[in-house]
């Protein structure tokens, strides 16, 4: 074999690429496996010719803005392809880069498996038959979809969301709250803001001033978890050290996203991965989002064809958790719904109990391991027919 080429263009895609990398050479007898990623997928051996930092966008904004850089990684990664001539590439969600990447690999004649479908059944449903075309197999982490890359043609397999099984607190409550400066015995509001600077920035100052305001009402103390891609000086100059003089003033902790779900009694979460991990550890959440309104007006002329926008209530099939979306997104409306979960203790019970319904959508422990196990078919098949390739 010559090798694996794996790309992953965000943060969440760098965790789930790092465990696959590691199932997948317990598998394969130790592959080389190159691409794109960051440090998690570093750590298990994976050169990373290109770090997803070229790639980390959000919006149509930044993705003008920036666009030349990843432009000139992009074309670092196909270089290696052609170079290196790996015998499968995996692509770990971002569609804005992988789907692009696709045809160019596969006109080189390397398989393409896509992991963590790309929500294009959300919007742009048209890339379902780009898709088709672009890919050997999908492998998806929600039930639903499978379905919907069956009926579309594309060889699929649901494998369960990576997350289950891996989601638990890793401190005591009490060494938490000694580590963070606050009080055990004092309400808890996490707030998430997202792990990118632009998401940090659009939406952590509404998050600040709806508890600014909530604590001249209450007794509370606010913890920001502050994702290990943010500058923690940077979050703590910019955006925090206003708020100290207050009666809630936040505090900040890096790498302890977990524990601060897992102990708080409530949270306030940028739509994301992050919901998904308060879902699993069953924690009451407000859901928050906001891009520029450039990329608003694309996204609403392009159509969105769902009821809902987080992933928590798409599963649920109702809204399990309240979502502040955009112009919906103002302190006052987070404050409210804060205010109104910290007080209806009915209400916080029943959302668990939606929260412990969604859990049971995402499958169970051992995701990683049935994709590697769905990608090492895969290859074999490649070895005897590019035409059976991921069937």
């Amino acid at each position: 074999m010559t090798g694996l080429m794996m790309v992953a263009g965000e943060r969440s895609g760098d965790l789930f690429g790092a465990g696959l990398a590691a199932a997948l050479r317990a598998r394969l007898g130790g592959v080389a496996i190159f691409g794109c990623g960051g440090e998690e997928m570093r750590r298990t051996g994976v050169e990373t010719v290109v770090d997803l930092s070229e790639f980390a966008m959000v919006g149509i904004t930044e993705v003008v803005s920036k666009l030349p850089r990843a432009y000139r990684a992009s074309r670092r990664l196909m270089q290696e392809a052609r170079r290196r001539r790996p015998a499968m590439a995996i692509l770990i969600d971002s569609p804005s880069l992988n789907i692009r990447l696709a045809p160019r690999l596969k006109r080189l004649g390397v398989p393409v498996t896509y992991f963590v479908s790309p929500q294009v059944w959300a919007w742009k449903k048209w890339r379902l038959g780009q898709l088709k075309k672009r890919i050997d197999k999908m492998i998806c982490i929600f039930d639903f979809e499978e379905e919907i890359y069956r009926r579309a043609g594309i060889p699929v397999e649901y494998v369960g969301h990576p997350l289950v099984g891996e989601v638990h607190p890793t401190l005591a409550r009490a060494a938490f709250f000694t580590r963070a400066g606050l009080e055990p015995g004092l309400t808890t509001v996490a707030l998430l803001p997202g792990s990118r600077r632009t998401e940090v920035r659009l939406i952590l100052p509404t998050l600040l001033e709806a508890t600014a305001a909530l604590a001249g009402t209450r007794r509370l103390q606010v913890v920001v978890a502050v994702a290990p891609t943010i500058d923690a000086k940077w979050l703590e100059d910019e955006y925090l050290a206003p708020y100290r003089q207050g009666m809630a003033a936040p505090c900040g902790t890096t790498g302890a996203t977990r524990d601060a779900l897992y102990h708080a009694d409530l949270a306030v979460v940028a739509s994301g991965t992050a919901t998904i991990e308060a879902a699993l550890l069953e924690r009451p959440m407000v859901v928050v989002y906001r891009v520029s309104r450039v990329t608003a007006m694309v996204a609403r002329a392009m159509g969105l064809h769902l009821p809902f926008y987080s992933m928590v209530n798409l599963l649920a099939g109702r809204s399990a958790v309240p979502e502040l979306i955009q112009e919906d997104f103002t302190a006052g409306r987070v404050a409210s719904e804060v205010a109104r979960l910290l007080d209806d203790a009915g209400a916080r019970a029943v959302m668990v109990n939606d929260l412990r319904d969604v859990k049971a959508r995402l499958g169970s422990a051992g995701a990683l391991g049935r994709a590697a196990d769905a990608i090492a078919r895969s290859i074999a098949g490649c070895r005897d027919s590019v035409s059976d390739c991921g069937r």
